[in-house]
């Protein structure tokens, strides 16, 4: 057998698992690495971020286009910490994922070496944790085992991110080892009696409900649901930030069940009499800090079905709790037999009225109507792009008014943060556009995109493309709407003194435009959409309008304050 840089057979072993990029801030601890990535260019690419957190976002995208682990390497100390929000928002959106950090020398490991940290403790692996696993790998002939395991562990049971620690001489040693076989993820199905068990509470029931969305879903998943929905009439909503779970325009499609949900579709949840939630964690956002369904026993009869047995009754108790992953889960449903007459056509007929009625929008001050845009998107974007944003009021206006065709169609198009973390649209967007070379679209607001606005020199560098609209109000929208609300006319933290954006897109190497009145944007993303090279559109946003739960669009901050 070869002998080979450790370094090097680290490379070997991601290509192996199929792997076509890497993204990652260099670092001294991971040299070796680096040369390994040069040696075998023509087989994998690393992508010089400028961030580590922006790199980890980038690599959490990747799990979630491909289903398997995005691969994100960082140096140890300050560059593990920047990346660590990427590692928090792959564990709450069960994106699988695997951070690598260079890492101290063997020979000087607990005496505070330069950078160091202790990684096991700082991810800590548990339902509190950041991570599913967290491992240092001290022997290089055990590179090729680590490296599966770690693939394993990310993509069995919930989906998740699992971390690598490298000792920078560790990845310098000599070894005759070889990459072991793709690792593929183990499905789980459900077992018979679980599934005569739920028809016979379908039967039962006159006002069911499905709730979709979680990680694992794949285009043939999302085909056997829809299937399974329409053998039963069954009305389906998609968990928070998971949209394109099912489609949009499907007639038994009732809205998406998160922040800002329909009051109608709302109270539709706490009056079902059965609640078949397939695939999400049933957490605070879903359900609306928790008061959609009660806990630990929801008043609704409640069949929860989720790939991993360690999240089934953690928080809900549910009547019936089925084990299983999205693909086996969704295929054993569709061939579940419905009787001929179902009692609920009326109920599943209103969940979709009331869900297309959400969309009239209401007036609000300024002379950019949000609605209008989004519907601009709807008729000019294909319908394969994806959109990503990250946390802010802005996201609002496209989980609103923007229906996605949904993984049934063959591609996942939405890429948002069930975690809430800022700064994730602009690098999850790039990954994509490098990943797939379809077209991208990244709503962020002005804070938002100052999180990590800095990755377009990313995607210049590499080739990508992505349409960013930064919606600009001068302040942190979210927490100005709660201010708003708990402290009347005391503004304090929340406002932005802001740059030029399109000026600044252009100094990356973006076009960069600004806008002032709606009628200007289609004609700006109609260019954008031919160009080769990315766009940034600067919508300069009424600082009155603001979105918020409960609303049908919107409201202006000054009805906000209290009297």
């Amino acid at each position: 057998m070869t002998q080979k840089n450790a370094g090097h057979l680290l490379v070997e072993c991601l290509v192996a698992q199929g792997v076509t990029h890497a993204f990652g801030v260099p670092g001294e601890s991971y040299l070796a690495v680096l040369d390994g990535f040069h040696v075998h260019a023509d087989q994998i690419s690393f992508v010089t971020c400028r961030q580590e957190g922006g790199a980890a976002f980038m690599a959490d995208a990747q799990g979630r286009l491909t289903g398997r682990p995005g691969v994100c390497f960082v140096t140890r100390g300050p560059g593990a910490t920047n990346a660590s929000i990427g590692v928090h928002t792959a564990f709450q959106d069960s994106t699988p994922m695997v951070l690598f950090i260079g890492d101290v020398a063997s020979d000087t490991r607990d005496r505070e070496a330069f950078q160091e940290v202790d990684f096991c403790s700082f991810f800590g692996p548990s339902t509190k944790g950041m991570a599913k696993r967290v491992e240092r790998i001290d022997d290089a002939r055990r590179i090729p085992e680590y490296v599966a395991r770690a693939f394993a562990t990310a993509m069995n049971g919930r989906p998740g991110p699992v971390v690598l620690v490298l000792p920078e001489d560790m990845l310098t040693q000599t070894v005759d080892a070889k990459a072991l076989p793709k690792v593929e993820p183990v499905e789980a199905w459900s077992d018979p009696g679980s599934l005569r068990r739920l028809r016979e509470l379908l039967l039962r029931s006159e006002r069911p409900f499905v709730i979709a969305g979680g990680g694992g879903w794949t285009p043939k998943a999302a085909q056997a649901l829809q299937r399974f929905a329409e053998n039963w009439q069954l009305p389906v909503g998609n968990a928070f930030r998971s949209q394109d779970t099912f489609d949009n325009f499907h007639p038994l499609y009732a809205g998406d069940v998160g922040i800002g949900i329909n009051p109608k579709l709302a109270a539709r949840i706490k009056d079902s009499d059965l609640i078949l939630a397939i695939g999400p964690r049933l957490g605070e956002m879903t359900t609306s800090g928790y008061t959609l369904l009660d806990v630990p026993r929801p008043k609704q009869t409640l069949v929860h079905i989720h790939a991993s047995a360690e999240e089934l009754n953690r928080v809900y108790q549910a009547d019936l709790a089925i084990n299983a992953t999205m693909n086996a889960a969704a295929r054993s449903l569709e061939v579940l037999t419905a009787p001929p007459n179902l009692p609920w056509a009326d109920w599943t007929a209103a969940a979709h009225a009331d869900y297309e009625a959400n969309f009239v929008p209401q007036a609000l001050p300024g002379d950019i109507d949000m609605p209008a845009i989004v519907a601009t998107l709807q008729r000019r974007l294909p319908a394969d792009a994806v959109l990503t944003n990250g946390a802010g009021n802005f996201a609002s206006w496209v989980h609103r008014f923007f229906r996605h065709h949904g993984l049934g169609k063959g591609h996942k198009t939405q890429l948002a943060p069930t975690v809430g973390a800022m700064g994730y649209g602009v690098p999850a967007g790039i990954a994509a556009s490098l990943l797939t070379g379809r077209t991208v679209f990244t709503i962020a607001g002005d804070g938002d995109f100052l999180m990590n606005g800095q990755e377009l020199a990313t995607a210049v560098q590499h080739g990508g493309k992505t349409i960013i609209v930064v919606l600009n109000n001068g302040m942190y929208g979210t927490i100005r709407m709660h201010q708003e609300r708990d402290y009347p006319r005391h503004v304090s933290g929340s406002a932005l003194r802001n740059p030029d954006f399109a000026a600044l897109a252009r100094a990356y190497g973006y076009a960069g435009v600004r806008i002032t009145r709606t009628q200007e944007f289609e004609p700006e993303l109609i260019a954008a959409l031919a160009r080769s090279q990315g766009t940034l559109i600067e919508v300069m946003l009424d600082p009155e309008v603001i979105t918020t739960r409960g609303t049908l669009s919107g409201i202006t901050l000054s009805s906000l304050q209290k009297t």
